[in-house]
């Protein structure tokens, strides 16, 4: 069900990538030289939201009780965020919705994953990621495909028509919604053994009775300390501060970013790019992201390697930014309105598209490690309930830090410099980030694993 509630938030909020050139134009009457630029500082918009809204999101879904209520405010955010859109007729009311839109989307990241750490756990973690990733990943590429075939031959309101209607089934998912916490009583109740089984349990557990007392004081002791660790739980700056003091968070936050500023330049840049050469109009502009949207299908089978494979994620990162290079570099080679150069042009999104696959799910698992990490080495460092929703909130910042960028980033670039430029520069920072997640997902490649203290009973379980 997770993966439904990421692909269907995704689409609604992704949806007017190929609608807002056109609807800036013909509903708000902006100047089409002014086009580009606006189009761009919306997207901006929408990942300043993001990036504000994340981290604050994730350490409420840490300390709340449950899961389901962040995800049902962050819809009421997203309502009011379409509503602005559809009535929309100056640029007031889409920068309102824009940046209601952003908050929606930090519900999702933050607290949709925490959801789905809590019910799958450790074991499976990889292939459970890459169901939500490719959910994540089709719904923002095929958010601009949808919304163009639907502006074109169904008008502006049939856009706003269907994200309502993904809005009200996103709504019946999260109240069919059962937490594991939640349903633990009964998982328990299911595995209670029998009156009789336990009643011999207890009688042949029972200790002697000259030690029943010596075991009382740290039986009576062990719980006050632990409720004193958990009271004291660290605020948010606090707990901040200690996740960026990992380089492994620190690194995966920025291949983050890089992914997403490689995937969100083509928001911006993209269906402009092939009206002009092309002569493309809003359907065929939607239906230039379907080579970037199919490899994603392969994110569960790199979520298996991962969890066969617990060192491939170092591997899997470089090789997708590395192989990333060629292929951005070689988009200065569509330039004509000719069959040859669209063939082109969708085979490279296509591997471009690979490339993201290969980055994302390894990614999200790295954070989930890197934490873990922190947690088995210094417990109760985060208080109750820990800080996974906050760590997924940071890297949420990271993916909002480039959606915010990529953009600005390539739009400029491209008006500028040229669209072989902006490929360079794409193709550049890739390559450089490549480096760094090398050498450090995953833990230092050059450091040895420490050994096991065979001494130790915590070393033993």
């Amino acid at each position: 069900m997770d993966q439904y509630y990421f692909k269907f938030k995704f689409l609604t909020t992704k949806k007017i990538v190929p609608v807002t050139p056109t609807a800036l134009e013909d509903k708000v009457g902006l100047p089409s030289g002014n086009v580009q630029s606006w189009t761009s500082i919306l997207l901006a918009l929408y990942s300043a939201s993001l990036l504000a809204f994340s981290p604050i999101i994730g350490h409420i879904a840490d300390r709340a009780g449950s899961r389901r209520w962040p995800l049902l405010s962050g819809l009421i955010a997203l309502g009011a965020a379409t509503a602005l859109l559809c009535v929309g007729t100056n640029l007031g009311l889409w920068i309102a919705g824009r940046i209601f839109q952003g908050a929606a989307a930090a519900v999702v990241w933050t607290v949709g994953l925490a959801l789905l750490i809590d019910t799958v756990g450790e074991e499976g973690l990889g292939q459970a990621i890459g169901y939500v990733s490719m959910s994540i990943s089709v719904g923002t590429l095929g958010g601009p495909l949808l919304g163009g075939v639907l502006y074109q031959n169904g008008g502006y309101y049939s856009v706003f028509g269907i994200a309502f209607g993904f809005i009200a089934i996103d709504i019946l998912l999260r109240l069919a919604l059962i937490e594991r916490r939640h349903a633990l009583p009964w998982l328990a109740s299911e595995e209670t053994p029998t009156a009789s089984s336990t009643q011999i349990s207890k009688e042949n557990s029972s200790p002697a009775p000259d030690t029943i007392e010596s075991p009382a004081v740290s039986v009576d002791s062990k719980p006050q300390s632990q409720e004193t660790a958990e009271k004291a739980s660290p605020g948010l700056l606090r707990q901040v501060t200690t996740l960026l003091k990992s380089y492994r968070l620190v690194v995966a936050f920025w291949g983050y970013f890089v992914m997403s500023l490689v995937m969100t330049s083509f928001d911006s840049v993209l269906p402009l790019f092939v009206n002009e050469t092309f002569g493309w109009q809003q359907t065929a502009q939607g239906l230039i992201f379907i080579p970037l949207m199919v490899p994603h299908v392969l994110d569960p089978v790199i979520g298996c390697i991962i969890d066969r494979f617990p060192k491939s994620p170092r591997y899997l990162i470089t090789a997708g930014f590395l192989a990333a290079v060629p292929f951005t570099v070689l988009l200065r080679l569509v330039t004509d309105n000719t069959m040859h150069h669209k063939i082109l042009l969708c085979a490279l999104l296509a591997l471009i598209g690979v490339c993201l696959v290969t980055v994302m799910t390894p990614i999200v698992a790295e954070v989930f490690h890197a934490v873990k990490e922190i947690e088995d080495r210094s417990p109760n460092i985060f208080g109750r309930g820990g800080a996974m929703a906050l760590a997924f909130g940071l890297s949420n910042m990271g993916f909002a830090t480039g959606s915010l960028i990529g953009p600005f980033f390539a739009g400029f670039i491209r008006q500028s410099a040229g669209w072989g430029t902006m490929g360079w520069a794409m193709g550049l920072i890739s390559g450089v980030t490549a480096l760094p997640c090398l050498l450090l997902i995953g833990g230092w490649i050059l450091k040895n694993p420490a050994p096991v203290n065979t001494e130790d009973p915590s070393d033993l379980q």
